[in-house]
């Protein structure tokens, strides 16, 4: 059940669900089901490691984004400036 569990978090890139399931790891018997738990934490710490990277690439863009605006941004005058 944790296998198909882990696999359905891991399908839905639910880091959430992942990262309970991975806090109750249950003993597993055979060592096909040992293989296949050690490829899926696998998988699920590649993906971390991807959304991860996707995320700090989105911060650096909107970084830049906020640099361009922010230098084209026009400037007011703080001055009341009232020509009669």
């Amino acid at each position: 059940m944790w296998l198909t569990n882990f696999k359905i978090a891991l399908i839905e890139q639910n880091i959430d669900k992942l990262s309970e399931l991975m806090q109750d790891v249950p003993k597993l018997n055979n060592n096909k089901e040992r293989e296949e738990a050690i490829y899926l934490i696998k998988e699920a710490s590649n993906l971390v490691n991807n959304l991860k990277n996707d995320t700090s690439n989105s911060m650096k863009q909107i970084q830049k984004n906020l640099n361009f605006l922010k230098s084209v941004e026009h400037k007011t005058s703080t001055r009341l400036d009232i020509k009669l």
